[in-house]
């Protein structure tokens, strides 16, 4: 019974956390607002400064941070070394200037606010990262990541989470006002660089050439919990890794996500980890609600009430102008500074080490704390406000000359290809000739091997899964073809694609008549019995062979089409037996032009059409 209790004691809290987000974020995005403040209040509501119904903030912190990091695996997963490497202007150049930039303002705005130097130096920092977590929920969330705005705060936001381990580093050497240490500390410290770049290198090597073996063993097995369990695996073993190196565990899931972004399984992987990323990534944002000490910011309310609109102000403003330096018009300069103008959630890392190196008091850290979350309690709504106005305005801007890093992932979401075997390959050779570069899916492990020796990129995928489809892009795709051999599946993912990504054209391969014509039924586009044209080019072809004139042959073969399709076109709506008279050579007596009941039996218009004047 004791061991029953202590299972249900876990409960509770599990409730608290799941009816908070069901009553607060649904509310909050009926009032137009993003997804994030609701996590945030319910937070502030249920924590120790609220309700009480959670007690202690930290015991579900460590839990609450894989959010980041899983957001980070999937954001690597979504780029590529190429990519990467095409922003290096913006990750370096803009990056650097904002944290730089940022830091002096905020920080001389703490010296003329009666600050010491050293601990200037500490809250300009702390306060000049930005909160990549509710960033990229909220560019994700407007579908703008791949925008240029989205990919700018994209490339601050990860170089901020690079210069997270030097300022680390930094924070020991300003606290001995010196800019020498002792012989034991280079000692130690070259001793971490060497575990970090060992680790970096370790995580490298298996991620190129160890992970795409092992997880086309696990898919062989067709287990597909065990390809969650997998896509889990690495990425809390990376992010594991990194910390134990004195890392952040975000950049080493984004490493191991930025390794897999290549990779045949990336799409399935994305599927697989994307329920854990929102739920916990809920759970982070709730953990910083749960952190605000109300009771401190009533003590201290004229200071926060002063601090705040300065920080998102400034942070804003150096953000925008920098922006413009780089190339961007100011209304997107504006967008980003007001996504990155909350602290970030590494200001609540910094803050406990430099209150542990002397270089800050407690109660000073404890306000610059309730600072920091108070500031990503109100960047959202900032950004949510300026995003609204800027949709009320008339948009007479240029349009922005940016070279997007994805614009070879754009003509990919153009078309989904489900699929890969003899329909689905030919298919895929018609889009390629005409620079057409679809994503291809499929499941069968040794055809996607096979694809990969001639240079095409198939991704392993179930296509009957609506997260898989999420995950390959399939609301962006402007066409999907199902080129499934199994009769069930393509049935399942029609109906799947019908309902959830309506705007695309439904392309589809059919087995035989009988599903063709089930197809039909479910409104598909366009469908095209797998053996259908073969066949008619080959009884053509056979024609000609025989001393048919070609034209002849050709009229013949067309004459067939134009009968067999209006054949199924009354099967359709009259059953299997349907237009059985328009086969060539049937022995089936016609049925009378006027039916029992007294009404006139005619051919649809569109059955006319098909077979024009005189057909029959």
């Amino acid at each position: 019974m004791a061991n029953a209790a202590s299972h249900v004691s876990f409960l509770p809290p599990i409730l608290t956390f799941c009816g908070a987000a069901v009553v607060a974020v649904p509310l909050f995005r009926l009032a137009g607002l993003s997804a994030v403040l609701g996590y945030l209040a319910a937070g502030v509501i249920i924590g120790p400064s609220g309700l009480g119904l959670i007690g202690d903030p930290e015991s579900i912190a460590t839990v609450a941070e894989l959010g980041v990091v899983l957001l980070l695996f999937i954001i690597g997963l979504e780029l590529k070394i190429s990519h990467l490497w095409d922003m290096k202007r913006d990750i370096f150049g803009l990056g650097t200037l904002q944290l730089a930039i940022t830091g002096v303002v905020l920080g001389g705005g703490a010296v003329a606010a009666g600050f010491s130097v050293t601990t200037s130096v500490v809250i300009g920092i702390a306060l000049a990262l930005s909160a990549t977590a509710i960033a990229l929920q909220m560019l994700n969330e407007r579908n703008d990541l791949q925008t240029p705005y989205g990919q700018r705060s994209f490339a601050i936001l990860l170089f901020q989470d690079i210069s997270i381990v030097p300022i680390l580093a930094l924070l020991p050497l300003l606290a001995t006002g010196t800019g020498m240490a002792d012989s034991g500390w280079d000692v130690g410290k070259l001793l971490t660089v060497g575990k970090a770049l060992a680790a970096i290198v370790a995580v490298i090597l298996v991620g190129r050439y160890g992970l795409n073996p092992f997880f086309r063993i696990l898919a062989r097995s067709g287990a597909r919990e065990v390809m969650t369990a997998s896509a889990l695996l690495v990425v809390l073993g990376a992010a594991m890794l990194m910390n134990e190196v004195g890392l952040s565990m975000a950049m080493g899931a984004f490493l191991a996500g930025l390794l897999l972004a290549e990779s045949n399984f990336r799409h399935q992987l994305e599927a697989d980890i994307e329920p854990f990323r929102g739920m916990l990534l809920g759970l982070f944002f709730i953990s910083v609600g749960m952190s605000i000490d109300v009771s401190l910011v009533r003590e201290n309310w004229l200071i926060i009430a002063l601090a705040t609109p300065v920080v998102i102000i400034g942070k804003t403003f150096v953000v925008a102008v920098l922006s413009k330096l780089f190339g961007a018009t100011w209304q997107d300069g504006l967008r980003s500074g007001v996504l990155l103008c909350p602290a970030g959630e590494f200001a609540f890392v910094l803050l406990p080490v430099a209150t542990g190196l002397k270089l800050m008091t407690g109660s000073t850290a404890q306000l610059m704390t309730a600072l920091a979350a108070i500031t990503m309690l109100f960047g959202p709504i900032a950004a949510t406000v300026l995003e609204q106005w800027l949709k009320r305005r008339p948009n007479d801007a240029e349009p922005e000359t940016h070279a997007d890093i994805n614009n070879a992932e754009e003509l990919s979401s153009r078309v989904l290809v489900i699929g890969f075997g003899r329909f689905g390959q030919i298919v895929n050779q018609v889009l390629l000739a005409q620079g057409i570069d679809a994503t291809v899916i499929d499941r069968d492990v040794e055809r996607i091997r096979d694809a990969a020796r001639f240079g095409l990129q198939v991704y392993y995928g179930d296509g009957t899964r609506l997260d898989v489809l999420r995950a390959a892009g399939a609301e962006k795709a402007e066409m999907i073809c199902i080129c499934t051999d199994n009769p069930e599946a393509t049935l399942k993912i029609v109906e799947i694609v019908h309902e959830n990504f309506p705007n695309a054209f439904s392309f589809v391969r059919a087995y035989d008549r009988i599903q063709a014509i089930n197809l039909m039924n479910l409104g598909v586009d366009y469908q095209l019995r797998e053996s259908f044209e073969s066949a008619i080019a080959l009884s053509r072809a056979a024609l000609e062979e025989l001393g048919v004139d070609p034209d002849t042959a050709a009229a013949t073969a067309d004459d067939v089409r134009k009968r067999d399709i209006a054949r199924m076109m009354l099967q359709k709506t009259s059953g299997f037996m349907g237009g059985a008279e328009l086969l060539v050579g049937a022995k089936i007596e016609p049925e009378p032009l006027v039916t029992p009941s007294g009404k006139a039996r005619a051919l649809n218009a569109e059955t006319r059409d098909i077979l024009g004047e005189g057909a029959l």
